[in-house]
């Protein structure tokens, strides 16, 4: 218990899935949790329940692709807590397309989801960081940008530019020592909503079919669950992993092993 007690933690995509999952830990664990997130709905629904188990949680509408909501979240989160020490900047997600079926615009909105709104995070949160002793910057990426998949061509080069673009960061932070860290997360099929009905459209199979054909592609033999990003996540987060920057943390059950 307790390991990033007293941290400011602003999770993007927070309403649901992966990102709900790091922020109920990461609550659980001490933390002062910003939920961000398109879906209002969910995510004042998921922030009450955080907080009715006793932690400390807001939440804040926030398109991660708009730059002017950005500022709005941090203007919040400088003007309540007075810094932020942990950024997780997990929301994105992607189509099924190939090359020659994608248009220029959908290319155009996965890269903004997925790269644009970790660009102007990551940006903002050193700008706040460097002056308040440091922090960690957790940059959800996937086994998407570890290895190529003929479907899901924009999602690849988003998440592979997200790795290579925090590994410039980290790099850039320590020759600043700024104290300010940079990872990469890299899941493999979690058992999300989207996960799983993106599963579900990339094989055309019913979701259960897809979740035992995805299954059989993890040497572990399972597709894995939210908590099991989150705790790679909370490592992250915590001073545990002081020594950890422009790191990829795989957590795929051996998907990429292979």
């Amino acid at each position: 218990m307790n390991r990033v007690m007293d941290k400011i933690c602003l999770v993007t995509g927070a309403a649901s899935g992966l990102g709900e999952a790091c922020a109920r830990l990461l609550a659980q664990e001490g933390g002062t949790v910003i939920l961000t997130d398109i879906n209002d709905i969910q995510g004042h629904k998921t922030t009450q329940e955080i907080k009715d188990t006793g932690a400390n949680a807001i939440f804040i509408k926030h398109d991660v692709t708009n730059e002017d909501d950005w500022k709005s979240v941090f203007s919040t989160i400088l003007e309540t807590y007075g810094k932020i020490d942990v950024l997780i900047n997990n929301a994105g997600g992607g189509t099924y397309n190939d090359v020659e079926t994608l248009s220029l615009q959908d290319w155009k909105n996965i890269i903004a989801l997925n790269m644009d709104s970790t660009f102007l995070g990551t940006q903002m949160a050193i700008k706040s960081m460097k002056d308040t002793g440091g922090g960690s910057i957790i940059n959800m990426s996937s086994v998407g940008g570890l290895v190529g998949s003929p479907n899901l061509v924009a999602y690849s080069a988003a998440k592979a530019g997200v790795k290579l673009f925090s590994k410039s960061v980290a790099l850039h932070c320590g020759a600043h020592n700024y104290n300010i860290r940079v990872n990469t997360v890299h899941p493999g099929l979690i058992k999300t909503v989207s996960g799983m009905e993106m599963a579900s459209k990339a094989t055309g199979l019913s979701v259960e079919d897809a979740e035992t054909a995805f299954a059989a592609m993890h040497p572990i033999g399972r597709i894995g669950k939210p908590i099991e990003i989150a705790n790679m996540v909370l490592f992250l987060a915590s001073d545990e992993s002081s020594f950890a920057t422009g790191g990829e943390f795989v957590v795929d059950g051996g998907y990429t092993a292979q």
